[in-house]
């Protein structure tokens, strides 16, 4: 038995998520952000610097606030963030001299600015900001914004778009990401777009004539994502992909004539595997690197714990023969190199992990590599990209908390669907684990469905085990990691293959570890697992109890009221609502709603504008005028990341609502000793 203690919900508080790093030119210097939840129940993400006669990294900026992606400046002389000072307010770009003394806040744009890239020359500093279409100069007026110190009256809201919405950002204010430097020696801004199209930053040519960007440029009912370039002297754009597919992360090569980028035509809709392409930027001709790979360029794994990481898309060698990915693959995310003569790749970490951050030098041949595992949060590891795949660590700074309480190992388990393809999952045992012991599970099915369960560290999972339940949970069809056949699997399929996959994996669980109690079973999971849990338990009855979070209960009404509704319906269950609603219905868990016996808990955010709360309404009222007693909660100021970087509080509510339903429904009854 372990002496150490059990994980709790508010432990989420103890976490330091450690992420972003960027090593300096000279390879002696890290930068990194943590982020925690403070004693206010706020998040606070600051500023760590360490040099390498440092034993841990030094904080470098304090106080309330966040601070988001640092960049050396080419000189290795500044770094440049993005930072906000207080809770709604914008973030502003700020200079850092590496000697020391204040940081010089050199942006105060009212749509605030992001995602900053140092120009070869270093005097100056590409990033994005917001503001309406026409208005490249945007200014503030103060007596309209605070009316004279009154409240401003509400306003109807006017819609005119398809796209009127988001998860992310709520209902549109007609403002739009736009392309800004600023010149360092005078703190000039200059606008490089200016209309009603978002337009992400992605980098510099070597010679800093060129950005490189992506944009949606299409009508609103067309979902793709091209790469551009922006010639600084002309400002003329050029569209390298033709409007054809779904790219992004465009990264010039050395000598400024290839640009390489993540992408693919949309083959398989959204469930198509990213590859690495590669562009010609004069003559927009492009080709697959990564044809031959079956595996999608990227990181997919589902997680609870993460905050603050980006992409930095495919980096190129320090001569350009090579490209370095990262790509998600059987429960893993490693990072690779991938010939750019041949297409070869070459597995550079190992191991049973998730590579969630990695900062390439490729003149020293190293990286530093975040690394998080079922055991570990994260941490920050020297990677030598030349050698044997072994890691220096950099940092512990979840170490004392994980020398505190106890966390499961994750075991693996592989098993056969109905059809005799294989099914990749894990279990974690219980909090003090005693195998004369019956303990209840609980089946956990992650959202997406294009993403995946593996070897990275989930607080939620974790806590269930931590309450006494065995947790197992597993890569169904429609899952990222096991080949393209496999991810398209589920399209219009959904509660079908996927379904069957979830049932024989259950299978396999409870007859490998019999000491799980097949009479105590329980499923829940989020989106994609809130559809699928509803559809299980109008399906069987073998779990006692059900959690249905941020869910899909009607696809009918999903498609009018989702922020991707329109297109996702005939993306993934094959059929258009306007010309198909018999098949949409037939997919619907709620027109199965008379089969549910087991108590059901429904999770939801008021602001989910991915799953809206009325998918959630609809299942509440169903249960009740049949006569079941669900528990519905709402959320309020919570929207679909609700689980992963909602209020503080909100959040462990939600796992307090959680675990407290599965305490009640499954755990009712003392274990019994089955040595008797």
């Amino acid at each position: 038995m372990t002496t150490k203690r059990a994980l709790t919900a508010e432990d989420l508080r103890n976490l330091n998520i450690i992420g972003d790093p960027q090593l300096s030119p000279d390879g002696q210097t890290l930068a990194m952000i943590r982020t925690r939840i403070t004693d206010e129940d706020e998040y606070e993400t600051h500023l760590f610097v360490q040099k390498h006669t440092d034993n841990e990294p030094k904080q470098w900026t304090f106080g309330a606030g966040r601070v988001f992606s640092p960049r050396f400046s080419p000189d290795g002389q500044t770094l440049a963030y993005t930072r906000t000072k207080a809770k709604g307010e914008k973030p502003q770009l700020y200079l850092q001299s590496l000697d020391g003394g204040e940081a010089k806040q050199v942006t105060e744009l009212d749509g605030g600015a992001g995602e900053p890239f140092w120009a070869p020359d270093g005097r100056r500093v590409l990033f994005s900001t917001s503001f309406e279409g026409g208005q490249a100069v945007p200014a503030e007026n103060e007596d309209t914004v605070k009316n004279n110190g009154k409240d401003e009256k509400s306003k109807p809201f006017v819609v005119e778009r398809l796209k009127y919405k988001s998860d992310a950002a709520g209902f549109h204010d007609g403002k739009t990401k736009q392309l800004a430097v600023l010149t360092v020696s005078d703190g000039q801004v200059e606008f490089f777009s200016d209309d009603v199209y978002d337009h992400t930053p992605n980098g510099w040519s070597p010679d800093g004539e060129q950005i490189v960007y992506t944009a949606n440029k299409a009508p609103d009912d067309t979902l793709i994502s091209d790469i551009y370039t922006v010639d600084t002297k002309t400002n003329e754009h050029t569209c390298l992909t033709g409007q054809e597919g779904m790219f992004s992360n465009g990264t010039f090569s050395p000598d400024g004539k290839t640009i390489a980028c993540f992408g693919h035509e949309k083959e398989y809709l959204g469930a198509t595997q990213a590859k690495v392409w590669l562009i010609d930027p004069l003559s927009s001709k492009r080709s697959v690197l990564t044809a031959s790979w079956d595996v999608n360029v990227g990181d997919t794994m589902i997680g609870d714990s993460r905050a603050g990481d980006t992409e930095p898309g495919p980096v190129f060698s320090n001569n350009g023969d090579a490209v370095y990915v990262r790509a998600s693959t059987e429960g893993n995310t490693q990072l690779y190199h991938v010939s750019v003569k041949n297409g070869d790749v070459t597995q550079l970490t190992h191991g049973e992990q998730h590579v969630y951050s990695a900062s390439i030098d490729p003149d020293r041949g190293e990286a530093v590599v975040g690394i998080s595992t079922p055991l570990n949060p994260g941490e920050l590891y020297r990677l030598s990209l030349t050698g044997s795949g072994e890691t220096t660590p950099l940092t512990a700074m979840n170490a004392e908390f994980l020398q505190e309480i106890h966390v499961s190992e994750a075991e693996e388990i592989r098993t056969r669907s109905t059809d005799g393809g294989e099914v990749q999952g894990w279990l974690l045992k219980p909090y003090q684990f005693d195998d004369n012991t019956s303990y209840p599970g609980v089946l956990e099915i992650h959202g997406g469905p294009h993403a995946m369960y593996g070897n990275t560290f989930f607080h939620e999972l974790q806590l269930l085990a931590a309450k006494g339940f065995a947790v197992f949970y597993s890569n169904p069809r429609g899952s990222h990691g096991y080949g393209q056949q496999f991810v398209n699997a589920v399209r219009g399929d959904y509660g079908g293959m996927d379904y069957e996959d979830l049932m024989a994996f259950t299978d396999a669980v409870t007859a490998r570890y019999p000491w799980i109690d097949s009479n105590r079973l329980g499923v829940t999971g989020g989106s994609y697992g809130g559809f699928m849990t509803n559809w299980i338990l109008g399906q069987t009855d073998r779990f006692q109890a059900g959690a249905t979070l941020r869910c899909i209960s009607n696809w009918l009404s999903f498609y009018g009221v989702s922020d991707i509704g329109y297109f996702f319906t005939e993306w993934e269950v094959g059929a258009d609502f306007l010309q198909d609603t018999d098949t949409l219905w037939n997919h619907s868990p709620i027109k199965y709603v008379n089969n549910i016996t087991a108590p059901l808990l429904i999770l939801h955010g008021e602001k989910d504008y991915r799953c809206p709360v009325e998918q959630a309404e609809q299942l509440f009222v169903a249960l009740k005028m049949r006569g079941q007693d669900p528990r519905f909660v709402r959320f309020p100021e919570a929207n679909h990341e609700l689980s992963r970087s909602g209020p503080p509080h909100l959040r462990i509510a939600r796992l307090d609502e959680l675990t407290s339903w599965f305490k009640k429904h499954l755990l009712e009854s003392e274990p019994t000793n089955t040595a008797l």
